[in-house]
């Protein structure tokens, strides 16, 4: 009875050890993307728009950077936009935006203790 235990132990190990292979090779999706039926992939309509201010860092860390941005294709191309970035952003860099209706809020200068 213990080669019986000891061969299921093995066989249970190997059997980890491949389904840790086969996790590695699944390659995901990002979330914004769309499967189609064929297998192929659709991504959501993005509009570029260049980098032509930067206002200033907003959040409660400051993590995100208020830009000023003109966009160039699309419906509303040639307008000029206020938006927050997350990340490194410079000026001249291109943004994908999804949409180009909304803007966002002015930063207010508050001081601190008042």
């Amino acid at each position: 009875m213990a080669k019986k235990s000891k061969k299921s132990k093995k066989e249970k190990k190997a059997k980890r050890k491949e389904q840790r292979r086969t996790k590695k090779t699944i390659i995901e999706i990002s979330p914004k993307a769309e499967k189609t039926a064929t297998g192929g992939i659709n991504f959501s309509v993005a509009f570029p728009a260049t980098i032509k201010e930067i206002i200033g860092r907003t959040g409660m860390r400051g993590e995100i950077t208020q830009v000023r941005c003109k966009v160039l294709e699309g419906r509303d191309s040639g307008k000029i936009l206020r938006r927050n970035v997350k990340g490194p952003v410079r000026i001249d860099d291109v943004l994908m935006l999804r949409e180009t209706e909304i803007e966002a809020r002015k930063l207010t200068q508050v001081k601190r203790g008042s």
